[in-house]
Formats: structure tokens, sequence, C-alpha cells
């Protein structure tokens, strides 16, 4: 290293004012080094001087990454803690209290018989949560099948006319057995398990059978203490299953949930639906940010590129899916013939079309930070009204009506299975969620270029 030889003062840089005193030197005249001077420092020790500003630079910089990063995850978590109490509380509640209301079950007595009244008092009288049962007479010689199917009811129990000459008569015998006088032919119960195959399965099925076995159990008890010793005799080794079963049941199944992948197409599927729709949603999101286009066009431009890609997309996209369920054997012909195929493509379609438009729609308010949360409340708020029947939900739940879930897995039940046909309502709710959405986007991308 060089040694400083001399400091150059400039005559100009001082003055008597900056020496008032012999010993007062509180100005320091500045030193200007030669230009041409050069102090050749060794690089471990520029290295030394500067290591510690930039340590303490980086060290700052950590410090403040860190506490993004910790105070974002703590937000985050915080935000989905909100979202388990304040969204899947929703979906509890829809099961907490199974059934809340009792579906709507009918006894129809044509017979005016004893077993007719039995049966009829025995249903009116059961205290059940799952079916409240009411006398129906006005109905005697209507088609009660049609009327269930026609879903006017959930389930109907019709007791026909019946032989019953060994209930009444103490002093019957074998030899008086009618050809007629079949136990299974008593009571017949109507019932469309495709309407829901949860209510059917869970609730309508087998609180029916219970309730009916109890009351066949108890007329057989009755009959047996009616017939003498001898005729019971007779009875047994003739036809034991008078004594024991004089009165039975006979399910009838208008509409049978007999197609198993179905599940994948009425609820499961539904919530594949809205997560494909998502994925298409913030794929559109990362096309106009790469490729910068949002800034380059005028709002109308931006709307239709926005609602034609999304109609485009859902358009092959249900498509697909219609196709998947096609690969497995699902029958498309059972209510609309060939045409099957195409109603439910055209449902796939408009369903999609429901679940996702609106999730584009609100991209711009709570663009692709909070928009996932907005997607849960969407699912739970659509899955909880498909479990069971809205009719066993809290009044709350019947909002579910309006639903897109709902409508969807009713329509898609009516091509399947032939359940009543209300594809009308059902394609006009989606439709009307297609429009409201529609003009939710155009709302919030107006709002979305004033502030920018």
């Amino acid at each position: 290293m060089e040694r400083i030889s001399e400091a150059t003062y400039r005559e100009s840089d001082l003055s008597l004012d900056d020496f008032p005193g012999r010993y007062n030197r509180t100005k320091t005249p500045p030193i200007q080094f030669d230009s041409e001077l050069d102090l050749d420092l060794p690089h471990s020790l520029a290295a030394a001087i500067s290591a510690p500003s930039r340590a303490s630079h980086r060290s700052s910089v950590y410090r403040i990454n860190w506490r993004t990063y910790a105070r974002t995850m703590c937000a985050g978590t915080v935000a989905t803690s909100i979202v388990i109490f304040g969204v899947f509380s929703i979906f509890w509640g829809a099961l907490w209290k199974m059934p809340a209301h009792p579906l709507a079950g009918w006894v129809i007595d044509s017979d005016g018989g004893p077993v007719g009244e039995a049966v009829t008092a025995a249903l009116l009288g059961a205290s059940v949560p799952a079916i409240k049962w009411v006398a129906r007479p006005d109905l005697v010689g209507q088609d009660v099948g049609a009327l269930v199917h026609a879903e006017k009811t959930w389930v109907a129990v019709f007791h026909p006319t019946f032989n019953l000459f060994l209930l009444v008569n103490s002093n019957a015998s074998a030899a008086m057995l009618q050809p007629d006088n079949d136990a299974a032919t008593a009571i017949t119960v109507y019932a469309v398990e495709a309407r829901s195959e949860n209510a059917f399965r869970l609730l309508i099925r087998p609180t029916t059978q219970a309730l009916l076995e109890s009351i066949s159990a108890e007329i057989a008890t009755q009959n047996v203490q009616r017939l003498s010793t001898e005729t019971l005799s007779s009875l047994a080794t003739a036809a034991p299953q008078v004594i024991t079963r004089p009165v039975w049941y006979n399910i009838v199944n208008l509409a049978p949930f007999d197609v198993p992948v179905a599940v994948a197409i009425t609820f499961v599927g539904l919530i594949f639906t809205t997560i494909l729709a998502f994925f298409i949603v913030m794929i559109g999101v990362s096309a106009r940010t790469l490729s910068n286009i949002e800034k380059r066009i005028s709002t109308p431009r931006l709307l239709v590129l926005r609602l034609g890609s999304i109609f485009l997309a859902y358009f092959f996209l249900s498509l697909f899916l219609s196709l998947l369920s096609l690969a497995f054997q699902v029958n498309f012909n059972r209510t609309f013939g060939r045409a099957g195929f195409l109603v439910f493509w055209m449902l796939n379609y408009t369903g999609m079309l429901a679940v996702g438009l609106i999730l584009e729609a609100l991209v711009p308010l709570l663009t692709s930070r909070f928009l996932p949360f907005f997607l849960i409340f969407w699912v739970i708020a659509n899955v909880a009204v498909c479990t069971q029947p809205i009719d066993v939900f809290p009044h709350f739940f019947r909002y579910g009506y309006a639903m897109p879930y709902y409508n969807i897995s009713g329509a898609a039940r009516t091509i399947l299975f032939g359940t009543k046909n209300n594809l009308p309502l059902h394609f006009g709710i989606l439709i009307a969620w297609v429009a409201l959405s529609i003009v939710l986007l155009v709302a919030c991308q107006l709002i979305q270029r004033r502030r920018s």
C-alpha cells in the first residue's frame, strides 16, 4: 500500500471565520485528495470493510421476507378456520337432525275390512320421525302408482280388496281357502327409489317394512286366537303361512336406481364438474396475465373474450364428460330414446355454465387469492341439499330448490331412470343462473376497470 504523500488545501475553502480562536476547532476544513492518487487497498481488506454492510442488508431483507411469509400463512390459516365453522357447518347442519321433518305418506284402504282398518289405524298411530302417514280414502279407485310416480307423495300403502274369510270366521278350515287369498297381495307399497335413493334406502323402506311386519305379526296373533284347535291343526298342515303370516306386503319400486355408476352423475360428479369449471377459470386468468391482453383491449372486447372462452371451453368439456358416462355403458335411451344422450349433454353443458360462470364473474373482485374460498362455499351450499330430499331438512335448506346441483341431479334422474319429467323447470333454473352470472360478470368487470 502506497503512502499518501501530501494533501492539497484550497485557499478558497478557508477563511478567518473558520478559526475564531486558538483552541476553537468546531469546523474542520475539507480535505481533498489529488485525483491522481490511487489508494490501492488489498481486496481482502475491501471485502472486510464492505461485508458488514452487505450482511446487514441481507439479514434485513430476510427478516422482511420471513415476516411476510409468516403473516400470509397465519392469515390464510385463520381464514381457513373461519371457513370450517362458517361454511362447513352448512353441510353438518343439514345432517345434524335427520330427518328434521317427515316425508309424506298415504294410506289407501279400498277394502274397508278388519285388515284395512288395522293397517290404517297402525300406520296413522305410528310415532316415527321418517314418514307422516295420512289416510286418503278419496283416492280409492285411482291409479295409486301413477300418483306416486308423479311425485304427489313419497310413499303410498295401498290395501286392495282381499279375501278375509279366515280372519273373521273362527270355524274356517283349509278347505275353505280361496285361490286369490295370497298374503303377499294384501298390502302393496308404492315408492320411487330413483327420486332419492338415499331416502328410499334409509328412510322409506326401513320404516315401512318395520311397521308392516309389526302389523302382520299382530294380525297373525289375533287370527290364531280366533281359530279353534282343530282348525289350527289342519291349517298347519295344509297352509302354515296362513297362520304365521296371514297378511303380508309387496313393495313396488316404480323407478329403481339400477345404474350404480349414476351416483357419479347425480351427486359426486357434480363436484367434479365444479372443479373442472374452476380449472378453466384459473387457466383463463393465467392466459390473460401472461399475454397481457387484458390491458391492451377495450372493455367490451374483454367481456366478449372472457364469455366466449368460457362458453367454448365448457362446450367441449361437457361433451367429454358425457362421453365418459357413455363409455361406462350408462343407458340414456330409457326416457327420450336415441335423443337421450343429446339431452344429457346439454344438461351437462348448461349445468357447467351455471356452476362455473359465476366463478368467472367474481374473478375481478375476489382475485385468484380469495376465489378458492368462494369455491368452497359454492360447493358446500350445493352439496348440502343433495344428500337427502329437501323435505326432510330444516326449513333453512329450502334454498336448495333454486341451486344448480339440485336441478342438475333432478334432470339427470329423469333422463336415466324415467322419474317425473320436470326438465323445463330444471333447465329454466339453470339458465337463470347463467343469465345472472353474465350480468354479474359485466358488473364486476366494469368495477375493476374503474378502479384501475
